[in-house]
């Protein structure tokens, strides 16, 4: 028990209190009467106590004084109920202390019987800070309940209320539990002071749990909230429309702003609508209290249920108490439906004060609270207060007993034990007991995730009709669930697939296939903590024309076609001629093959003319065109057929490349056609493939055929013949320099053709060495027999065929990057030994051809850089790399430039001799060595060639370079020179600023970089490259502009009618560039509101025309150049005033007449009785010049700001309404008005009555008579 808790409501650094006395907790009797009395330090802080986080107002019941410094809280007749918790607020400070109740003093609870309605009279009830729902006690219980940590009786667990409470005290009224029949409406209110709050707190009804309310806005139920800016309060309403029996349960709010937190549990109950005829069912029973809460004590139903048994049943009375007492939770709806209970609940609440009253824990002074919530990833403390300060305590959670570890923390405080939970996760949502003992207390830990988040909002789409559309999005966790909608509607997969949902990590797409019209719309996603929304817009495909039909001539029996292409192979079309729909038939084929679309009429007659269109299906266009037929006469020609050549595969690719063994024959057989026979023509050229774009060299070799006959011939080794459909081209004992490209000619009347063929010839060889046989057979050795074969072949071909007396030998004729396996035979005089094992496989490889284009890049006085081209050949060994040498003009040593290979086909030698004359060469490596060398056709002398400066300025840079102040600048100068030269900038002949702008030099470029030019950075920059003496200069102009300074002086020279001459002067600053005009703005005096009357003005003064009569006029005037308008405008110092013509009305003069009238009622305040609960108005009416101010009196205090009372005043009648007043809203209500010239009061009586009415012998006698 703590004598007073202080809580900082501002900033997390401790202020000093601003309490120098505080109030602490007392124990009375009941009763009694208590005072609570607190000093504060300074005289004029403004002070308020709380009960139960309620502000307090001075009642019968609490008495509020201050004198200086000195504050007193005064509790008259102390009841059991008031034994709870207060506190009292000044400033930023917040004093919390009890009031506690004697268990000596404490009253037994009278036992649930039905006494006599005679003898029982009811007290007074409790004042209340609010007027509440007729319900209002049942919350209070509620709350009670739940602060013994035992979950409330009859209500399922997921509706269980939060306990979660905050000492910040947020709430000013919290919403109290309330009853609806069945169709009706009710509103719960939370008022929440935004005083002390730097933003707008944030609000949250649920329901049960975790049923946040926001989402469930519609028919039925309604949020609204507003802000008073007198009063500084935020007011939050729940409203239940047309209410149905599912809506009952427990319900919380929550309201949140910065570090601060509230919440508030209430209940609704839900009742269906009972109809009886002629009878007040609330005059039937009343209740037993003997305190002053009128929903306290136990409900009488002795004359309800006595009016039954005499017209309904004739069974004995039983007391429903007592069945309730032994009966299980399960039957109390259906003991009070048998019994004609109709406040089942109340009943159950107080039944169960009643079983905790007997019931009372020996181990725990405090136990664990019904519930508490936490969010996922925070720390959470569970807290008890055990009896004996040495008992052991055991958590378990689900059952399962809890150990030590870093996540959970016990702790021993006194008589207190703390359960402490680090970093709070979904595991950790379960049930928590505390065992001491036999005795435990259970508690449920609810642990809430954070709302995810959307990170990357939705893009707007725009594609085109048939594409594919996405949208994509990215939440603040992994596997979070979102939910897609389109217009409101949810989207979902369907046996189309026309949505597809895809989710990687925190990143989500939305795709939709084959997009529609009907696809247009706003298509949102939600998350639980947000959302986002994007359009999708869909555009008609434009159709393009790819091939257009054309028109046709054609004969008789020929073949007619249209053809046409256009962009979408999706879209139909349909054929007309003359206007006619063309339809299929034996001749007419019409065909659409992808994007293609054609129209085919076969044996063409000459019906068939006449214009064709073809008309795509969607597209308010078409694609027309002319059949015309030919009449031909038909003579005897001669047939002719063009010449054709019919090869697989021609030209010089990998493909049409023909392969022969050195020494073998080569046969081509080239099949031909033409009609008359063709003359052939076969030629040799160079073995290298030329560029396309350059002249292929001169033929080498040529061969004709004509007829058969051969007309030309070279040598006996080639033969060239023809046959019909043939031509044959054959060379005996093929040799190296057979290798090349053959191109054969066909040529007729009618045409010609040409083919190439590229034909290889391999002889690369290998040298195979063998050890003589161990055993020569008793004979001597007389030589050996070689045979190889392909790796993959199974056919050995023999080298030698007499005996072969050396153990090394040369095998030639075979193929370069063929596999090839050799054996080898011993032969004495007896005969021929079995074979040798073959030897492993291996490939020919010859070295690559020279290579091609070595040529000089650069040279300077050490160095040369040399560059060539891959050689023409590089064989089937991969090339390994280039080896690059050097030697003095007249000398045959050859140097190595460097060591090793280079893959590169430049190099830079270095350190070379100056002035030396020098031969360079360059071979290609592969695994077969060197390849022969190529070299420079003459010697080079080491010595730089000197190039002369060169500035070249780029296009743009001829003219003045326009930037705006702020703007980046960079300018690239290339030239030329060596050695490299040496570059200077200046500007206007000073060097340049190296803090404002940077200067960046290359062997052939300069750079000029300023990152927010400026003003100053105007003018003209000079750049000079210079080699020794020889120099280049160029110049560039760079132009800084800005917004112009307001022009100057400006006047109205003259005014006459309708029009003003004005005159000024440009401005002073006009931006470092030309002004190009002026805008020129009018103005009413009585309005001020500006109208352009010029724009792009451009001389010095105007006349403003058009001006109205009566009316007086100012002017401004803007510069404006190449940037914009300057910032600032030049006003007029004179205003214009035009004059009115004609006649000038004198208006006549009259005596002011005084309407002040003193205010007076013409309507009193009439004196009111009205039921307590219900809103009640009281109305008057006054008249007064000037407009009186109205002041509402309650006992001759000032109500105007009491949030318990509403004012209002309509064209002078005044309305003072009273929210459900309380029995203590009675008394004397005074209206008072006042103004200039005095003063009137009215004043009358109000009543409040007792809701229900107390059950008297002569009240109980009227409703049996009338029975």
């Amino acid at each position: 028990m703590h004598p007073f808790l202080l809580t900082y409501t501002g900033s997390l650094t401790p202020s000093v209190s601003a309490f120098t006395k505080k109030p602490n907790t007392q124990t009375a009797e009941i009763e009694a009467t208590v005072i609570f009395e607190a000093e504060t330090e300074k005289p004029d802080v403004k002070v308020r106590w709380q009960r139960d986080s309620k502000d307090i107002s001075s009642s019968y019941k609490y008495t509020i004084s201050a004198e200086g410094n000195m504050h007193s809280l005064t509790i008259n007749n102390v009841v059991q109920e008031d034994a709870v918790g207060y506190a009292v607020i000044a400033g930023v400070s917040k004093v919390k202390f009890e009031l506690k109740i004697k268990e000596s003093e404490v009253k037994e609870p009278q036992k649930a019987v039905s006494p006599d309605p005679a003898v029982v009279e009811p007290k007074p009830e409790e004042p209340k800070e609010t007027p509440s729902a007729p319900t209002e006690s049942s919350a209070a219980d509620t709350s009670g309940t739940a602060s013994d940590g035992v979950a409330p009786e009859g209500l399922p667990e997921s509706h269980q209320p939060d306990t979660r409470q905050d000492l910040t005290g947020l709430f000013t009224e919290r919403p109290q539990s309330g009853e609806v029949n069945v169709g009706e409406n009710i509103t719960f209110v939370a008022r929440v002071c935004g005083e002390s709050l730097l933003k707008k707190p944030t609000v949250k009804w649920f329901k049960g749990k975790w049923m946040d309310l926001a989402s469930k806005s519609g028919k039925h139920l309604q949020l609204k909230e507003h802000y008073d800016r007198n009063t500084k309060v935020y007011t939050f309403e729940m409203h239940i429309i047309a209410a149905k029996a599912n809506f009952a349960g427990a319900y919380r709010c929550e309201v949140s702003s910065r570090d601060k937190f509230d919440s508030c549990n209430f209940d609704l109950a839900v009742h269906e609508a009972r109809t009886t005829d002629g009878f007040d069912i609330r005059t039937a029973f009343r209740r037993t209290s003997t305190d002053a809460g009128e929903d306290s004590g136990e409900l009488d139903f002795s004359a309800l249920l006595k009016k039954r048994a005499v017209h309904v049943s004739t069974e004995p009375e039983v007391d429903a108490w007592e069945i309730l007492q032994k009966s299980s939770p399960s039957e109390y709806e259906k003991i009070a439906f048998q019994y004609g209970i109709t406040d089942l609940r109340g009943m159950l609440k107080r039944l169960k004060k009643m079983k905790k009253e007997k019931k009372k824990s020996a181990a725990f002074l405090r136990k664990l609270d019904p519930a508490y919530q936490v969010e996922k990833a925070h720390k959470i403390k569970l807290q008890i207060e055990v009896a004996n300060p040495d008992a052991e305590v055991k958590w378990l959670k689900n059952g399962q007993e809890i150990h030590l570890t870093g996540r959970y923390i016990f702790e021993s405080v006194g008589n207190k034990r703390f359960l402490t939970i680090n970093n709070c996760a979904l595991a950790d949502d379960a049930a928590y007991t505390c065992m001491i003992g036999e005795e435990k207390t259970v508690t449920e830990l609810f642990v809430k995730e954070p709302p995810v988040l959307i990170v990357r909002n939705l893009e707007d789409q725009m594609v085109m009709k048939g594409e594919r559309a996405e949208f994509e999005c990215d939440v603040s966790e992994e596997g979070a669930q979102v939910k897609w909608e389109k217009d409101g509607v949810e989207l979902t997969r369907d046996e189309s697939f026309k949505y597809r949902f895809k989710k990687d990590g925190c990143k989500h797409v939305l795709i939709i296939n084959d997009v529609t019209k009907e696809d247009c719309g706003h298509y949102r996603v939600k998350t639980n903590g947000g959302q986002s929304l994007a359009e999708l817009m869909v555009q008609e495909k434009q159709l393009e024309v790819y091939q257009s039909i054309a028109d046709l001539t054609v004969k008789a029996k020929d073949q007619a076609v249209f053809k046409c292409e256009v962009s979408d192979e999706n879209v139909k079309g349909i054929w007309y001629k003359n206007g006619v729909e063309v339809k299929p038939d034996a001749r007419t084929h019409i065909t659409h093959i992808g994007r293609i679309h054609k129209l085919t009429i076969d044996d063409v007659k000459p019906e068939d003319e006449g214009d064709y269109t073809f008309v795509p299906e969607g597209y308010a266009f078409n694609l027309s065109a002319k059949l015309n037929f030919l009449e031909v006469k038909i003579d005897f020609v001669p047939r002719q057929d063009p010449p054709k050549i019919h090869l697989d595969c021609m030209g010089r690719t990998a493909e049409s490349t023909i392969l022969v063994v050195a020494g073998n024959k080569l046969r081509l057989d080239v099949p031909i056609t033409g009609d008359p026979a063709p003359t052939v023509v076969w030629t040799k050229g160079e073995k290298g493939s030329f560029k396309e774009g350059e002249s292929s060299p001169e033929p080498r070799h040529t061969w004709t055929v004509k007829n058969g006959e051969v007309l030309t011939d070279s040598d006996g080794r080639v033969h060239v013949e023809s046959t019909k459909g043939h031509c044959i081209f054959t060379i005996e004992g093929a040799e190296r320099q057979d290798e090349g490209v053959y191109s054969v000619i066909v040529r007729n009347p009618a045409g010609e053709d040409t083919a190439d063929i590229n034909v290889k010839v391999g002889e690369d060889s290998c040298i195979v060495q063998w050890d003589p046989p161990l055993f020569d057979g008793g004979q001597p050795v007389i030589g050996y027999v070689l045979e190889r074969k392909k790796k993959k072949s199974y056919r050995w071909m023999r080298l030698n065929f007499d005996p072969y007396k050396e153990t090394t030998y040369e095998a030639k004729r075979m193929i370069e990057g063929v596999a090839y396996e050799m054996r080898i035979y011993a032969v004495n005089a007896i005969g021929m030994s079995r074979p040798s094992a073959a030897s492993q496989p291996f490939v020919p490889v010859a070295p690559t051809s020279e290579p091609t284009g070595l040529c000089v890049d650069d040279i300077s006085d050490t160095t040369i850089s040399l560059k060539w081209r891959a050689p023409e050949r590089i064989g089937s060994a991969e090339l390994e790399g280039y080896g690059v040498e050097y030697c003095k003009e007249g000398s045959d040593e050859w140097i190595p430039a460097f060591k090793g290979l280079t893959d590169r086909t430049s190099v830079i030698i270095r350190d070379l001799p100056t002035g030396e004359k020098m031969q360079f060469r360059v071979r290609a490596y592969n695994m077969a060595g060197p390849s022969p060398p190529a070299t420079l056709q003459q010697a080079v002398t080491i010595r730089e060639i000197m190039q002369r400066p060169k500035i070249w300025v780029p296009r743009n840079l001829h003219q003045t370079l326009i930037k705006k102040v702020g703007e980046t600048i960079n300018l690239v100068i290339p030239f030329q020179g060596k050695p490299r030269p040496q570059v200077t900038w200046t500007k206007n002949d000073e060097p340049l600023d190296p803090k404002q702008v940077s200067i960046r030099n290359s062997n052939t470029d300069t750079i000029l970089f300023i990152r927010r030019s400026e003003r100053k950075d105007s003018g003209n920059y000079d750049v000079q490259v210079q080699i020794e003496n020889v120099e280049d200069r160029a110049s560039v102009n760079i132009q800084i502009v800005d917004l112009p300074g307001p022009p100057q002086n400006l006047k109205a020279i003259d005014v006459w009618g309708f029009n003003v001459a004005l005159e000024w002067k440009p401005p002073k600053d006009n931006g470092n560039c030309d002004i190009t005009g002026y805008t020129i703005q009018k103005a009413d005096k009585k309005t001020m509101e500006w109208y352009t009357v010029f724009e792009q003005y451009r001389r010095t003064n105007c006349v403003v025309s058009d001006l109205i009569m009566g009316n007086e006029y100012v002017f401004r005037v803007y510069a404006m150049n190449m940037v914009g308008l300057s910032p600032e405008p030049c006003l007029s110092k004179d205003s214009a005033y035009i004059q009115k013509t004609g006649i000038v009305y004198k208006p006549p003069s009259y005596k002011e007449r005084d309407f002040s009238e003193v205010p007076k009622f013409t309507h009193p305040l009439m004196s009111r009785s009205v039921i307590a609960g219900y809103n009640a108005t009281l109305s008057c009416s006054v008249r007064g010049i000037p407009k009186p101010k109205i002041t509402w009196y309650k006992n001759k205090m000032d109500i105007t700001n009491e949030a318990k009372y509403r004012m209002f005043s309509n064209q002078g009648v005044l309305t003072l309404e009273i929210r459900k007043p309380c029995p203590f809203d009675g008394g004397v209500y005074m209206c008072k008005a006042i103004n200039s010239s005095g003063e009137d009061v009215v004043e009358c009586k109000l009543e409040v009555r007792r809701k229900y009415m107390p059950l008297t012998q002569e009240l109980l006698r009227d409703l049996l008579s009338n029975s």
